[in-house]
């Protein structure tokens, strides 16, 4: 099992940065790690994940304006979020599961275990 809690979010004003945290604890080495968010209204989406070989993977959504980076013990997973657009606001979630399909709904609908999650607010 992996347990998973998110941190960091908040209100930002567009163009602005934040730098989200998720501490995993349990069997992550088994996992890809990613997160993912969903706005009122909208589908759950994949934003960024990490596979159990490190390797990386990012969706279209926010692809050349985040980060996803993890420390040594697998610990803690980060997005860091620059150039934020009011469409970013969202509640974003850290999520686990066997492959880092982030890029459907069939693909995150396999992710076994979620934070709670947190809010992004941007606003212009």
């Amino acid at each position: 099992q992996v347990q998973l809690q998110e941190s960091g979010g908040g209100s930002v004003q567009a163009g602005g940065s934040l730098r989200l945290s998720c501490a995993a604890s349990g069997y992550t080495s088994r996992y890809c790690i990613g997160w993912f968010r969903q706005a009122p209204g909208k589908e759950r989406e994949g934003v960024a994940a990490i596979d159990k070989d490190g390797s990386t993977v990012y969706a279209r959504s926010m692809k050349g304006r985040c980060t996803i980076s993890q420390d040594n013990a697998r610990n803690t997973l980060y997005l860091q979020m620059d150039s934020l657009k009011p469409e970013d606001t969202a509640m974003y979630y850290c999520g686990a599961g066997p492959y880092c399909s982030i890029f459907s709904a069939a693909g995150i609908n396999q992710f076994q275990y979620w934070g709670q999650g947190i809010q992004v607010t941007v606003s212009s």
